[in-house]
């Protein structure tokens, strides 16, 4: 699967409204029959910082960025964005979320 973490720097004026802007965008990639998940968070060091953690099939990755709603999202995106997302994005084992062993809750 790929996993992949995004975080956005988003202007002042566009925090408050940032998920209904990226509503369209969210719901497309959701949809798509590669994704695992597509969660929206926001950080708590820097309110004005959303963070997209992203897992898609080994297949579904190419089919997500070659769509036209992400070419559509990323210029959605742009005018709203202070700076240059950071990304890491990696091909790894798994196909989903595990529990994790060191914090068993019964």
């Amino acid at each position: 699967m790929y996993f992949i973490v995004v975080k956005f720097p988003v202007k002042t004026e566009s925090v408050d409204n940032w998920l209904d802007l990226v509503d369209g965008y969210t719901r497309a990639c959701r949809a798509e029959e590669g994704n695992l998940f597509f969660e929206w968070s926001r950080s708590v060091e820097d309110p004005g910082e959303f963070v997209l953690v992203e897992g898609f099939t080994d297949e579904g990755a190419a089919a997500h960025v070659a769509s036209p709603h992400f070419r559509e999202g990323i210029e959605t995106m742009r005018p709203h964005l202070r700076a240059t997302p950071r990304i890491i994005s990696r091909q790894i084992d798994g196909d989903g979320w595990d529990a994790m062993g060191e914090l068993q809750i019964d």
